[in-house]
């Protein structure tokens, strides 16, 4: 009777599974011994990979403003004067080269042109033209690179976002701050070395937790979420009647039992279990200061925008990516929502920049004045652009405007960034790049350079290949560089 139930409850895959992780165990014990690769596993999370940065860094962090929707290029900082002339003439087939469009305006059967309906001027020493809609970047203008050449091979939000933002418009790939985080590690133990924080603009569009996901990487290098609200994380507080002693009795316990799990079966992913369950306790401390704004100066609270008491507005949210910058967190990743303006464009880009311009140029104001632009890298742009010809009915007043990937603008500062310099040149209807074309590979190998990584070399073997970042493609633009 004992042996029939041995036999029940081992069964070959429980068998297979628990003996060849037992000698696998039992050959590394020998080598290094099970408490010694635990902590070594736990401290190269924290402290990145061994002989990372390659070179000097000019950032030591990275503050993505990501504006999901696509802001349209030709409204706010690709200025094309002489389109004005050509308002409502049918987009030349010269230029529109029989180039793929989305299934919301491949049946038009009329391309009218629509010259934006604001009005643009040069600012600062740079000389660099920006819509009226942008008075506060005005502001910062020479503090900024804009990159008006920028293309990518997605021409739909989801594909389009998830390849910015991973290097492959296929899920599952890791998120640039999850690379990140896994080559370079965290700068501050009672914080994740990767943050996202979300907002939304007038209009809703869905984005997924994957975009911020670890893909094939440790779960421990994934984005942690902060929400707006009393509970910007999720379980986070002590429940009713657990004091902290008692959660640290609590943590002790399970560590001992993951211990053992983890010299049962080798599995990574229980030092991951281990180390996260003690950064969740670190951050019972560290993430209420973090989130409480009662003791920012008026001044600087004024600087951001009434918007800033609201938790989980874009405001507030470029006020907390500064403090987590000031505490050493590596990459931090804003995502807005809102600029999808398939109608009635002019209206709903006002509402939009209203949301979002004065936060933005106060994060690199406040950013200088702590001393902390010069090593923060600041960026600002969406997935794609946005056509020149109206989508639907062109009006005296209003037009929409549909997904463009052939060009389209962002902007970028500090961390080693040229400042007042303004990359690229699109034709006469900001349609086709005709000079200094920047893929979205190219954008991420700048990014990581500036960080002090060759993006060649920051590769994970995933399934019998070295995977990056940047695929197989990607060059520094050194052109932006200071």
């Amino acid at each position: 009777m004992d042996a029939l139930k041995i036999a029940q409850e081992c069964n070959r895959r429980h068998f297979l599974s628990r003996s060849g992780a037992g000698l696998g165990a039992l050959a590394l014990g020998s080598l290094l011994g099970q408490e010694q690769t635990r902590a070594a596993t736990l401290e190269s999370a924290s402290r990145g990979l061994t002989g990372l940065p390659h070179f000097p860094a000019k950032a030591k962090r990275v503050i993505y403003l990501f504006q999901s929707g696509a802001p349209s290029q030709m409204d706010l900082f690709d200025h094309k004067p002489t389109l004005q002339d050509k308002r409502a003439i049918e987009l030349p087939d010269s230029i529109r080269m029989g180039q793929r469009l989305t299934g919301m305006t491949s049946g038009q059967k009329s391309f009218p042109v629509a010259p934006t309906v604001f009005k643009f001027a040069r600012h600062g020493e740079s000389g660099a033209w920006l819509s009226e809609l942008l008075p506060e970047t005005a502001t910062i203008a020479d503090e900024i690179s804009i990159i008006r050449s920028m293309q990518t091979e997605a021409i739909n939000h989801d594909p389009a976002i998830t390849f910015v933002q991973t290097g492959s418009q296929l899920a599952g790939r890791p998120s640039m701050g999850a690379w990140v985080a896994y080559g370079l590690g965290s700068m501050n133990q009672d914080l994740p070395a990767f943050v996202v924080l979300l907002s939304r603009g007038r209009t809703d569009q869905p984005l997924y937790d994957r975009l911020w996901g670890s893909g094939f990487l440790p779960t421990r290098y994934q984005g942690v979420k902060l929400r707006g609200g009393k509970e910007p994380v999720l379980y986070l507080a002590n429940p009713a009647g657990c004091s902290p002693e008692l959660r640290r009795q609590m943590l002790d316990d399970l560590g001992a039992l993951n211990d053992l799990r983890h010299n049962e079966t080798g599995d990574p992913e229980t030092l991951t279990r281990i180390a996260q369950y003690e950064l969740a306790y670190r951050m019972q401390m560290s993430v209420p200061e973090l989130t409480d704004l009662s003791r920012e100066p008026q001044s600087v609270l004024d600087m951001y925008g009434p918007d800033v008491q609201k938790p989980g507005s874009y405001a507030a949210n470029c006020l907390l990516a500064r403090r987590l910058a000031e505490r050493g967190v590596r990459f931090i990743q804003l995502y807005h929502m809102g600029w999808d303006q398939h109608g009635d464009l002019p209206n709903q880009i006002r509402s939009q920049c209203r949301d979002t311009d004065r936060p933005s140029a106060a994060l690199i104001r406040d950013l200088k004045q702590r001393g902390l632009l010069d090593d923060t890298l600041v960026i600002w742009g969406g997935e794609f652009g946005r056509t020149v010809y109206s989508q639907g009915q062109l009006t005296a007043t209003t037009y929409g405007r549909d997904h463009h990937p052939r060009c389209f603008s962002i902007w970028m500062a500090g961390g080693g960034i040229k400042a007042g310099y303004t990359h690229g040149e699109t034709d006469e209807f900001s349609y086709n790049i005709v000079r200094d074309p920047v893929e979205v590979f190219d954008l991420n190998a700048t990014i990581l350079h500036l960080l002090g990584v060759d993006h060649t070399r920051l590769t994970y073997k995933f399934q019998g290949r070295d995977f990056r970042l940047t695929d197989v493609r990607g060059k520094v633009v050194k052109e932006i560089l200071a």
